[in-house]
């Protein structure tokens, strides 16, 4: 009786949890897939009742090491998440990200598994709602877990926005006072970093849908307007208009950007396409 309440209480939940259900149901295909890892799936998200309690179980183990105990570190993510609501908001808005954006994701199932990017701004978000709270020093420890294990230095103080992709990771920075607004894409080797040993407000602040392209540099308290493109390997120094395409080192406006959304849809051309003309 206990068992069937309980079917019955998951069954409600995914139903009005659309990605949390479409999780549930790729984790069984994978079981039937791949019988052999069938614990690794239960563990992970069958066994779970809601997708908070999955990411604090994946991100505690991604980063176990000497200096952090996953079972103290899942409860201790799991406070959080009862403390700070809105944090499962911004894992779905990021998974759905992924989703939409990486053509090499499938499932929702493959960033909350696998994706180190997806894993190094949870870990960040979590140090993030610590840093707001005051525990600055377990904030630290897990910015530096996150940058040994997934090699991505995010400051915790950083304020980034939902719906963000970080493709493929490795390398980025972000520095303490950058700001990036909603529905971003940022791609590998990025740094968001002042211009030298200036305090106070000294890094950048990304608007709303831009796209970052790898290797690029954006240094100093300025301003990246919404729906910009910073292409590949630039280094900005001066603020970029909305809409926005620049390049080069240092950079300089090439155009407008490539589409009306460069972040969702990852369009890193350095001219305008007009998708309904063809052209």
């Amino acid at each position: 009786m206990a068992q069937a309440a309980h079917t019955v209480a998951s069954a409600a939940v995914e139903s009005c949890d659309p990605i949390w259900s479409a999780l549930r149901d790729e984790a069984r295909a994978a079981v039937d897939r791949e019988p052999a890892m069938a614990a690794f799936f239960h563990a992970q998200v069958l066994r779970h009742e809601t997708l908070e309690t999955a990411v604090c179980q994946r991100v505690s183990q991604r980063l176990t090491d000497a200096d952090l105990d996953p079972v103290l570190m899942n409860e201790t993510f799991r406070e959080i998440i009862a403390a700070h609501r809105y944090l499962g908001d911004m894992f779905r808005a990021d998974l759905s990200a992924v989703f939409d954006r990486d053509p090499a994701c499938t499932r929702y199932l493959e960033p909350l598994l696998y994706f180190k990017g997806f894993h190094a701004l949870c870990t960040h978000r979590f140090a993030n709602a610590l840093w707001r709270d005051g525990r600055r020093d377990l904030a630290l420890l897990l910015q530096s877990a996150s940058s040994r294990t997934f090699n991505t230095d995010i400051n915790p103080a950083a304020q980034i926005g939902m719906g963000l992709m970080l493709d493929h990771a490795s390398g980025i920075v972000v520095g303490e006072t950058a700001v990036i607004g909603n529905n971003c894409s940022i791609l590998q080797g990025v740094t968001l970093g002042g211009t030298g040993k200036e305090s106070g407000d000294r890094h950048p602040k990304i608007g709303d849908n831009v796209l970052i392209g790898a290797g690029a540099n954006v240094l100093g308290n300025i301003k990246i307007g919404d729906c910009s493109l910073v292409a590949a390997g630039s280094v900005v120094l001066d603020a970029v208009p909305p809409n926005t395409t620049v390049a080069g080192v240092p950079a300089r406006v090439v155009g407008p950007a490539s589409c009306p959304e460069p972040a969702r849809s990852m369009n890193q051309g350095l001219g305008f396409v007009d998708e309904s003309s063809g052209i």
